[in-house]
C-alpha cells in the first residue's frame, strides 16, 4: 500500500515565498545558529516555507521555526550534487525535512539509483519530493515519476538549458502549462517585480536566496559597482 502523504504542506506554499537560507562553503555565514537565524527573520518576514541545505542545518530548523522546511544536501560541486543519492535524501527526512529538494535532470546519479528511486524512498517515509530541474522536459519527466512539486532551480547551471542573468520564465510558463504538480519558479530571483512576475507567468510558488540572505555576494555587487 502506497503511504498516505501530507498536502498541507503544499497548500501553504500557494502564491507564496520561500526563502533558501544557505550560504556557500568558506562563507562566514556557513554557520548552523546563524542559519537558523536567518530562517527565523524569514519567517518573522512572511515567507511560507525556508529551504536549506545539509541534515544538521535542516533538523535545527526543523525545531526552531514553525514552517514547513525544504531540505536538499549539496554533495560536490559537479554533476548531480544536490541530494544525490537515496542515502542523503532519507537523512534530510529523518532530519526533519517535510519536502526533499532533489537533482532530477537527466544526468546520472552517484549511486546508480533514478530519481523516481529517490521519489519512492522519500515517499515511503512519509515526506514530499521537489524535483529541481533544468528544462521542460526533465520537468514532465520528474512529474511522472512521482514529484510533488517541479522547481527551475538548475535553469542557467545545468547542460540543455540557456544561460541568462535574468529568471527563466519561459520554463515557468512551459511547465505551468504541462504538469499537474506544482511549480516553483527558482534562480536569478532579484526582485519582488521579478518573483511577482514569476508568479504570473504560472507558478505556484517563488524561491528567492541570494538577494535576501547572502550579505558576503551582495556587498561584492556593490564594491565592484564602486570599482572604476
Amino acid at each position: 500500500m502506497t503511504p498516505r502523504r501530507p498536502a498541507s504542506p503544499l497548500t501553504a506554499l500557494t502564491g507564496r515565498l520561500i526563502v533558501s537560507c544557505q550560504a556557500p562553503s568558506g562563507d562566514p555565514m556557513r554557520d548552523t545558529g546563524t542559519l537558523v537565524r536567518m530562517a527565523r527573520s524569514a519567517q518573522a518576514g512572511g515567507a511560507a516555507a525556508v529551504r536549506v541545505n545539509e541534515p544538521e542545518v535542516v533538523a535545527a530548523t526543523a525545531a526552531a521555526v514553525d514552517l514547513p522546511v525544504i531540505g536538499l544536501w549539496k554533495d560536490g560541486d559537479t554533476g548531480v550534487y544536490i541530494t544525490p543519492t537515496v542515502r542523503h535524501a532519507l537523512a534530510l527526512v529523518d532530519a526533519g525535512a517535510a519536502i526533499v529538494a532533489a537533482d532530477a535532470t537527466a544526468r546520472p546519479r552517484p549511486d546508480g539509483s533514478t530519481f523516481a528511486d529517490l521519489v519512492a524512498a522519500v515517499h515511503a517515509g512519509g515526506g514530499l519530493v521537489m524535483a529541481d530541474v533544468a528544462t521542460a522536459d526533465e520537468g514532465r519527466e520528474a512529474a511522472a515519476q512521482g514529484a510533488d512539486l517541479v522547481s527551475t532551480t538548475l535553469s542557467g547551471y545545468a547542460p540543455g538549458s540557456p544561460r541568462q542573468t535574468l529568471p527563466d520564465l519561459e520554463l515557468v510558463a512551459a511547465l505551468a502549462r504541462s504538469v499537474e504538480v506544482p511549480v516553483v519558479a527558482e534562480g536569478r530571483i532579484a526582485t519582488p517585480e521579478q518573483a511577482a512576475a514569476a508568479l504570473a507567468a504560472g507558478a505556484t510558488s517563488v524561491v528567492v536566496g541570494t538577494a535576501i540572505t547572502a550579505p558576503t555576494a551582495l556587498t561584492r555587487l556593490f564594491a565592484a559597482g564602486l570599482t572604476p
